[in-house]
């Protein structure tokens, strides 16, 4: 593996000059925006519709300056009324296999700063590391940590294949090749090679989870934040995903991206015929490259459990946020409440709270250190307090950036900033040191060790 690159200041990084990095993949010239500096739309590696990543080689000059594109996606038009999301506040492009890099303003060349990686989430089919609600600031300025955030490729384009006309798990490969590339040049940022950190929510913590038993990424990274991982859904999928590669035959290398997008849906499997797996229907798949086959996942997180420290949780409400769609986006009132309150408990153990801690005990049977939380914030009398989602704020972006989330609709301010800035501390905390012990703060989170009564 290259040795990973330390900092290197030049005289551009002078107040009034772009900030320039020397990396091992070339000078990297990025922005200054306030508290932080940016390095935006770096292309980690290329790839060819359905081939796997190939890792860029170095240049002499790298314009950062620019977000990163969004790989081509379908609207969810649900996503973006809950979490204000722009249509179209990203260009799309099949050429997204880029990340970008933000670090604190003030940072000094004898500094070598934790680094958090984070793998968005969106069901494996929406989303974009360089979402406006996916800003890093003040993560970065208060807890003094790089972040680095990577798009990579999504439904049709990155998960789906047979293994042999069409490579499966081309997503969980691109991330495996931006993890490289994190490795082998976050030295230059300050970011300290050493201390790498992975967190995700929904199948951005999916991915990481399996990022832990991929072939290749041992080294990669030292710490899981696991946010609220479906992973009640994910065995048992391979007739369904066989049936969609059928249907997805005729898409080729060829096919104008317009009509592979306008295939996804009805691509898409029924809730009826394959159950709740149906819900999530694109994923990783078991038994082809880099993955392990299914009957062997248990060995395979168990051997991993003493190298990758884990903190994994939920929301207490998570199942609340696809009631809210199941019943059209309305608000829910006083009538739905007993529905809601019995439906959603049990989908929400069904999908994420059993796999949770199966999870988590698995871990701490094998060996491994870590810890299990559970978030309990929202806002008051809000539909979508405690669903999934819900700890994405307080996490990224200010209060302004979500302004037209329907998460947040009826906020506190005060409560917002208090409680975003506590959560921030606990998963730097656990960036830096792996063990943030227990926490109880009533109306934000839980914190358990492992192992779990």
């Amino acid at each position: 593996m290259t040795t990973p690159a330390r900092i290197s200041r030049s005289a551009s990084m002078t107040k009034g000059e772009p900030p320039t990095w020397s990396a091992p993949a070339g000078e990297i010239v990025g922005r200054r925006d306030g508290d932080v500096l940016r390095a935006g739309g770096i292309r980690y590696a290329r790839a060819a519709r359905f081939a796997p990543p190939v890792a860029e080689a170095p240049v002499d000059r790298i314009d950062a300056t620019r977000m990163s594109p969004a790989c081509p996606q379908p609207r969810v038009e649900f996503l973006e009324e809950v979490l204000g999301l722009t249509p179209g506040e990203l260009p799309f492009d099949e050429d997204c296999l880029r990340l970008s890099v933000t670090v604190p303003a003030d940072s000094t060349a004898d500094e070598s700063l934790p680094v958090m990686v984070m793998i968005h989430g969106g069901s494996y089919v929406s989303g974009a590391g360089d979402l406006e609600i996916y800003d890093p600031g003040a993560l970065v300025t208060e807890q003094r940590v790089v972040v680095v955030r990577v798009t990579y490729r999504l439904g049709l384009l990155g998960y789906l294949g047979d293994g042999s006309t069409r490579p499966a798990n081309l997503g969980l490969l691109d991330q495996i090749a931006a993890l490289r590339w994190v490795r082998t040049n976050i030295g230059a940022f300050g970011g300290d090679p050493d201390e790498i950190t992975l967190f995700g929510q929904s199948a951005g913590g999916d991915a990481i989870a399996h990022l832990m038993i991929a072939e290749g990424t041992e080294g990669l990274f030292r710490r899981a934040i696991i946010q609220s991982p479906p992973i009640g859904v994910m065995p048992g999928r391979s007739a369904m995903t066989d049936a969609m590669m059928h249907l997805a035959q005729s898409l080729t290398d060829e096919t104008d991206i317009e009509d592979v997008l306008a295939a996804q849906p009805s691509v898409e499997p029924s809730v009826a015929r394959h159950g709740m797996s149906a819900g999530m229907p694109f994923g990783v798949q078991y038994g082809h490259h880099p993955l392990p086959a299914e009957e062997d996942l248990d060995a395979a997180w168990s051997e991993a459990a003493e190298r990758v420290d884990v903190l994994i949780g939920s929301t207490d409400r998570e199942a609340s946020l696809f009631i809210a769609k199941a019943l059209g986006g309305r608000a829910l009132g006083p009538w739905a409440a007993p529905f809601v309150r019995r439906v959603g408990h049990a989908l929400t153990e069904r999908i994420y709270g059993r796999g949770v801690l199966a999870f988590a005990e698995r871990h701490h049977a094998a060996g491994g250190r870590g810890q299990r939380y559970l978030i309990t914030w929202g806002v008051p009398g809000n539909p979508y307090a405690g669903a999934h989602t819900i700890e994405l704020p307080l996490l990224q972006g200010e209060l302004a950036t979500w302004r037209d989330a329907a998460l947040l609709a009826g906020v506190d301010p005060d409560d917002f900033e208090r409680s975003g800035r506590r959560l921030r501390q606990i998963f730097a905390d656990f960036a830096r040191t792996g063990d943030v012990g227990v926490i109880s703060e009533p109306g934000l989170i839980e914190v358990r060790e492992l192992p779990v009564d």
